[in-house]
């Protein structure tokens, strides 16, 4: 049997197509390289470039590679971006979602792991968050996951689709081999590993008032190896009979994007200019996780949680790949 990953030459994909090999798994990747790159992706896997839209490509594939479980991690995931050209996000995120779900129907693969999002929550009630709290995306990003999220539910009742939901907080961090690097580059650690390069003139705050202690926004940082790991457990869970479901992925603790900022000068010993702007739309206050229902029910625990770790890792990775992957 193998594992399908879509999106698996993306930053979080490609960890876990790491992972994945790393266990002794068949894999195999699907991605059409709008944000992923091809030398993210393991030798060890076979990689097929194609869209999550070609259902015809997706029956092929999960039935000449003996598919039992999808990792789905295609999407686009830019919050901004996503108010601007909402069109876009509900196309491929979730028409994109359906063609994956009717392919594992028409193929009786059962075995599903979605790459949710924080985002569904939008402003919560109160911090750290839980599974049972109220779902208000702010943004079309966010929704696009919520509708995904609903649509599971309708298959699990409709075809017995076996899922689980992974609600991610930020990924952050890097394996040795692969971490983080887009065009362009919206995430708040590497854009200020930029200014600290001199390839940014400064790295911007993005709103000052938010109700936080210190005026800017708090997230709870996650290391991308520690939310791969994730999947191997949920994957481990679902073969077992577990019963579908969410699960948040975070540390349960919070920094600020100040405390972010002051954590890389003191990693990687750089000094940079800051400014200050507006804040930017669909930007909720504060969300940090409760991973309580993840370590008890899955016995998954974070191994990476510092964000001193976290910044670190991302660096070392960085500075041994200062071209990227070069594609």
């Amino acid at each position: 049997m193998s594992v399908l990953v879509t999106g698996g030459a993306g930053y979080i994909g490609s960890v876990a197509v790491e992972r994945l090999i790393d266990a002794g798994e068949a894999v195999v990747v699907l991605d059409n390289l709008v944000t992923g790159h091809r030398r993210a992706v393991a030798d060890e896997a076979v990689f097929v470039e194609g869209d999550i839209r070609d259902g015809v490509l997706l029956e092929d594939v999960l039935a000449a590679h003996a598919v039992d479980t999808v990792m789905h991690f295609a999407a686009f995931s830019l919050v901004g971006e996503s108010c601007a050209e909402p069109l876009e996000y509900f196309e491929n995120n979730v028409a994109g979602t359906h063609s994956v779900l009717k392919a594992m129907v028409a193929g009786g693969v059962r075995h599903f792991i979605l790459s949710s999002t924080a985002a569904v929550y939008g402003d919560p009630d109160a911090v750290p968050i839980t599974e049972d709290m109220p779902t208000r995306p702010l943004n079309p990003y966010g929704l696009s996951k919520r509708v995904i999220e609903q649509m599971l539910e309708w298959h699990h009742r409709a075809y017995g689709l076996r899922y689980v939901s992974l609600r991610y907080f930020n990924a952050a961090g890097a394996s040795q081999s692969r971490g983080e690097f887009h065009d362009p580059e919206t995430h708040l650690i590497p854009n200020i590993f930029m200014a600290v390069e001199g390839a940014r003139d400064c790295v911007t705050v993005f709103g000052t008032d938010y109700d936080t202690p210190d005026g800017t926004c708090v997230r709870d940082y996650i290391h991308v190896e520690d939310l791969s790991d994730a999947h191997l457990e949920v994957m481990a869970y679902l073969r077992g009979g577990g019963s579908p479901g969410v699960f948040n992925l975070g540390n349960s603790t919070g920094n600020s994007v100040r405390e972010v900022i002051e954590t890389v000068k003191r990693v990687t010993g750089g000094d940079f200019t800051v400014v200050y702007g507006d804040p930017r739309p669909g930007d909720a206050d504060k969300l940090v996780a409760s991973s309580k229902r993840a370590r008890q029910v899955l016995g998954w625990k974070p191994q990476k949680g510092d964000l001193d770790v976290i910044v670190h890792d991302a660096w070392a990775w960085r500075q041994a790949h200062p071209k990227g992957y070069g594609d």
